[in-house]
């Protein structure tokens, strides 16, 4: 017997925005964050550009059936090359 319920992830993520706290940081697979991002549950993304390519990565905008745009937010430069690039979505 399954003893975990199936759950709307839109409910779920609005009950944990709803408590108080801090901000929610999400670390996880493509998959994962592709399934927050469908549904419009991210407010501000963290993109580590990193110097190097890894060929056929997992795409975690792959899910979207339409075109996100962002508002940059601001960016920072790291010595060793990676630049985080942080952006909001564009709800307009």
């Amino acid at each position: 017997m399954d003893k975990y319920k199936h759950c709307d992830l839109a409910d779920e993520i609005g009950k944990l925005k709803n408590q108080n706290g801090k901000d929610i940081i999400v670390y996880g697979g493509a998959s994962f964050d592709s399934s927050l991002i469908k549904e419009g549950l991210i407010d501000e993304f963290h993109l580590f550009i990193n110097p190097a390519a890894i060929g056929d990565g997992m795409s975690i905008f792959k899910d979207l059936n339409h075109t996100q745009k962002f508002n940059l937010v601001k960016s920072i430069v790291f010595d060793c090359g990676i630049v985080l690039l942080n952006y909001e979505p564009n709800k307009v």
